[in-house]
């Protein structure tokens, strides 16, 4: 009699261990970097708190708005790639965080965020917050000798920190991911959390 109930239950151990994981294209990073969070400045000067985005994919990058090349181009990326999502992307939000407080005021940098994608959000804070932040998801960054006219360049790691639903750091985009690369993994994620 007791053998009737144990082999279903065998059975069902057996089948999830040998359940597949996804197939990311990305880096998968989860238990490896810290869960998403933040207390920065949006537009307006109001607060925005990582508890703000439970419930949606996040997308973080570091960057500064007089970004030359990379941070455009990164932004774009993360646009193409909601854009290929459709309607799912509503699900998604894009955050930048300025590595350069000093000249990235919150109104700026909303409309530099918005400039790429409705659904982006610019974030700054005080730069001790801003290093704080940077070290916890370990980007490196300098800020570059001004020049006669107080122009500098800002040196900075860049990636794409992917968090679920819940906050958790799920994968990490480099620039070797392509556009189809972010799309696949960011369906397997929605997927994966209704």
């Amino acid at each position: 009699m007791r053998l009737r109930f144990l082999l279903p239950l065998l059975a069902s151990l057996l089948l999830g261990a040998c359940a597949k994981s996804p197939e990311w294209a990305m880096n998968d990073v989860t238990g490896h970097l810290p869960d998403l969070e933040f207390n920065l400045l949006g537009a307006g000067n109001q607060p925005v708190t990582a508890a703000d985005l439970r419930g949606k994919l996040v997308l973080m990058y570091f960057g500064y708005t007089h970004c030359p090349d990379i941070c455009p181009l990164s932004m774009t990326h993360l646009h193409q790639a909601l854009v290929k999502l459709g309607p799912a992307a509503e699900q998604v939000r894009i955050v930048f965080i300025s590595l350069d407080p000093a000249r990235d005021t919150p109104a700026l940098l909303q409309a530099y965020a918005r400039a790429f994608d409705p659904r982006a959000i610019g974030l700054t804070g005080p730069l001790k917050t801003v290093q704080k932040l940077a070290k916890r998801y370990r980007i490196g960054f300098s800020l570059g000798k001004p020049d006669q006219h107080g122009n500098y360049d800002v040196s900075h790691s860049s990636a794409v920190f992917v968090f679920d639903r819940d906050g958790r750091a799920r994968l990490l985009a480099t620039s070797a991911d392509n556009v189809d690369a972010v799309v696949h993994d960011l369906t397997l994620l929605l997927e994966q959390s209704p």
